[in-house]
């Protein structure tokens, strides 16, 4: 699934090219993906001015004239992808976007689990889809004492606290990982039992992780394409993740004794960690 990095890379990019574009047509190539578009949505959209895009978590925010904004979500295989000239429909092209300076838009989702909404601007913190959304780990207010405070009576392990979207949204299982790696933290360890230094070191890694990740356009593991439909590449510069049996990053052990970078699973996902330098 694209995470913060990927779709943050995505808003750059459509922000880029549409930032006061007019949607001149939208081909709504079908009702619904995983659940059923705003009714009349084409109409709804004909004339409307791209004001802004931003991300929230992991949708793409575009807010139109009118005071109403465009909700995406890529899910688990959606990519939104610029063209500058009118295109041919592909396979799983669900919503096809047009704008007046000759740029179309074309959401594409192979396992149809994105989302497409449509609502009042200054009513977004309370859509059923932000109003329980945690803290943005880029923000000014993600801080250690704050995570602190937020952890201290979590028994889960730190890896599942940090996915919790309630916590704190966008990481993803690669950006936990990696993260986990630079602050020397076991996956394992429950959050609520961290030591102080150790959160003290945790924040940061996090920021210099997600922000290594933005900058290299995110990672392209299977579908994620940006926005002009190059892949990213910061799965060249992955410490731990998906490394089982390799050397981790800046590594001086024998892995023939050590066994390199080890593979746990964890709430159904895959955790990577070095077992020498996370304990």
């Amino acid at each position: 699934m694209p995470e913060l990095p990927e779709v943050e890379t995505v808003c750059r990019g459509l922000a880029k090219a549409l930032t006061n574009a007019r949607i001149t047509k939208l081909d709504a190539r079908r009702l619904d993906l995983r659940a059923p578009l705003p009714e009349n949505l084409s109409a709804r959209l004909k004339g409307r001015r791209v004001l802004k895009i931003y991300r929230r978590a992991k949708y793409i925010l575009i807010d139109l004239d009118k005071k109403e904004t465009l909700i995406l979500h890529l899910g688990m295989s959606g990519r939104m992808v610029i063209a500058h000239a009118r295109i041919k429909a592909k396979k799983h092209d669900h919503l096809i976007f047009y704008f007046d300076h000759d740029v179309s838009v074309t959401f594409n989702d192979p396992r149809r689990f994105g989302l497409c909404d449509l609502a009042a601007t200054d009513a977004l913190h309370n859509h059923k889809l932000f109003s329980h959304l945690g803290l943005e780990p880029l923000g000014k207010e993600f801080t250690p004492l704050w995570l602190t405070e937020k952890l201290r009576s979590k028994k889960t392990p730190i890896k599942a606290a940090l996915l919790d979207q309630r916590v704190v949204v966008g990481i993803g299982n690669i950006y936990a990982c990696e993260a986990m790696f630079y602050a020397r933290i076991n996956p394992k360890r429950s959050a609520g039992a961290l030591k102080r230094e150790q959160i003290n070191r945790l924040v940061p890694a996090i920021r210099k992780v997600l922000r290594a990740a933005i900058t290299a356009g995110g990672s392209s593991l299977r579908d994620y394409v940006q926005a002009d439909g190059e892949l990213g590449y910061f799965q060249n510069h992955f410490a731990v993740y998906d490394r089982v049996g390799k050397p981790c990053k800046g590594c001086t052990c024998d892995v023939k004794k050590t066994g390199g970078v080890k593979r746990i699973t964890q709430g159904g996902r895959s955790t990577f960690y070095c077992p020498v330098k996370q304990i």
